[in-house]
């Protein structure tokens, strides 16, 4: 297992590009995450060439449906051997509990986290479906749903991790997506923070995206990323 807290996000329409872009990283620094895009257009078979090289698959799907459809979604994603898979926090508690219960059954299976909210996701969009308050309010409501609902941890934007880790034991795992770093473009994220900035604030896992991706040499941005990251814990432990 590597000790890299870096997920790639192979967010790119083929399993060939995919098959590519791994092929210019290394299993033993980084993850990657495999989304709805990619996993519609390869399907499970690319997860397995993934792993078969040597990588760790975080199956990001964001499962949201009536609990018995979740419940058999997340077997088959353990069935599969991921990682990691996640649901929608927002799909409550019958249905969280639901996906945690479908993995018990496993002797060796993925994490589940919740996603909070959408990190494109602003304060008016979430008026727009019925959602009242802050956004950190809303990410605070449902990363206690999922706490008490027994998952692993959430999905959560780095610029709350630090809120949510002040309400959580240290077992909590908090997946941040919407990193970049200083000299790349926020694209069409709304709530980014660089990775030092997210470990500084309680992070776990990174997901980094386009700023690896589209590199001319996305080993070295990414070596770059696992420096950064490196620094960031050792100071912290520092303090």
């Amino acid at each position: 297992m590597t000790a890299s807290r870096v997920i790639v996000a192979l967010d790119v329409p083929t399993a060939a590009e995919a098959l590519a872009l791994a092929r210019r990283l290394d299993p033993a620094r980084c993850r990657v995450k495999v989304g709805k895009e990619l996993f519609t257009a390869a399907g499970p078979a690319l997860v397995e060439s993934l792993m078969r090289v040597g990588f760790e698959v975080f199956l990001d799907l964001k499962f949201h449906d009536i609990p018995n459809t979740v419940s058999g979604a997340c077997k088959a994603a353990a069935r599969l051997g991921v990682w990691m898979t996640n649901v929608h926090a927002s799909g409550g508690r019958a249905m969280l509990e639901a996906a945690r219960e479908a993995l018990e059954t496993f002797s060796s299976r993925p994490l589940l986290v919740g996603v909070t909210v959408l990190t494109s996701m602003r304060e008016r969009e979430l008026r727009e479906v019925g959602i009242e308050g802050t956004t950190q309010e809303a990410v605070l409501r449902l990363a206690a749903l999922v706490r008490m609902s027994g998952l692993d941890g959430v999905v959560c934007s780095a610029q709350e991790a630090n809120l949510i880790r002040a309400r959580s034991e240290s077992s909590f795992l908090l997946v941040t997506p919407g990193i970049r770093p200083l000299a790349a473009a926020a694209d069409d994220q709304s709530r980014v923070t660089t990775p030092a900035e997210a470990v500084s604030l309680g992070a776990n896992y990174l997901v980094v995206g386009r700023p690896i991706t589209r590199a001319a040499e996305p080993s070295a941005v990414l070596d770059g990323i696992n420096r950064e990251v490196a620094l960031a814990l050792a100071e912290g432990t520092a303090r």
